[in-house]
């Protein structure tokens, strides 16, 4: 009795395992946040309570992580050839076959489909949004940009960009300042970001054939393409003055920080290094950058 009852606990493990796999457990959770960072500030700019909002927060994080899981999906099952080129995607459950193409087919439509429904029962602006990063997601980067040009990297960049839209829009029009930003800063910071992860795989990349700024141009035109887009953040922190002038001297001090790595960058040659301060730093940005402002609004 008890092997048996560890072999169930093992298989249910194993399903679990792979279901993580599936809906990319670390980018998902790294997409809800700012979804819930979005209506948490929205709450704070309309001077609502969150209690008398929670029915909307549910409907929002169940729709929201419905939709971004189905569009993962998606991207899953499209991908499989491309799978099983890569050593760090080898285990995903559509490349050992734990789950049948056709379950993971139908796994994303009926997520993405059920994601839709549920988020109109909170604003149409907030389905809207939600469409807008599913349609670039699946369509135009999945299927379209990603084993064709570059510029897969900015097309993408767009869906993860959307989603602090959603949570704000949940709450009152995204047309405000502070969601514009947020949606700015997010698309730019993508792009370094998804740069610095592209070298650090470039060489499966390559094995895949995935057109890669680093594998199409090499690493000196993605090193100074980075420095390009984190300039591009400078001026960003001054459209953020409503947060508090601790926010905008923190978020400054980060980017120019953040800068300085990318140019000294320029003049190094050990690639793997760079890469590697690129991808984390870019992380901790990320997380200073939300959750100071989450914490400043409490």
């Amino acid at each position: 009795m008890s092997t048996n009852y560890n072999m169930e606990k093992q298989s249910v493990g194993s399903i679990l395992r792979d279901l993580k796999a599936l809906v990319k457990g670390i980018v998902l959770l790294a997409n809800i946040l700012p979804i819930l960072s979005g209506f948490w500030l929205a709450l704070y700019f309309n001077s609502e309570s969150f209690l008398d909002h929670l029915d909307k927060f549910i409907i929002m994080t169940i729709g929201g992580t419905l939709v971004m899981a189905g569009a993962l999906i998606l991207n899953n099952w499209y991908e499989v050839d491309l799978d099983k080129e890569m050593d760090r995607t080898k285990e995903r459950p559509t490349v050992t076959g734990n789950f049948s193409m056709k379950t993971v087919l139908t796994l994303g439509i009926v997520s993405s489909v059920l994601g839709h429904v549920i988020l109109l029962f909170t604003t149409f602006e907030a389905f809207i949004y939600a469409f807008i990063g599913w349609f670039t997601y699946v369509v135009l980067y999945t299927f379209w940009t990603k084993r064709r040009y570059t510029l897969n990297t900015v097309v993408g960049s767009v869906s993860g960009a959307v989603t602090p839209l959603i949570g704000w829009a949940t709450i009152s029009s995204a047309y405000h300042i502070v969601p514009i930003v947020l949606f700015i800063i997010l698309f730019i910071w993508q792009i370094p970001h998804t740069f610095a992860i592209a070298m650090r795989r470039h060489d499966d990349y390559k094995a895949a054939g995935v057109p890669m700024l680093p594998v199409a141009y090499g690493f000196e035109v993605t090193k100074r393409q980075n420095a390009v887009y984190i300039a591009a953040l400078l001026p960003l922190p001054l459209f953020l003055t409503s947060l508090g002038t601790f926010f905008v001297i923190v978020m400054s001090v980060l980017n120019i920080v953040w800068l300085g790595m990318a140019i000294r960058g320029l003049f190094r040659k050990d690639d793997v290094r760079y890469a590697n301060s690129m991808f984390y730093f870019s992380l901790t940005y990320l997380s200073i950058v939300f959750g100071l402002m989450i914490f400043i609004t409490l």
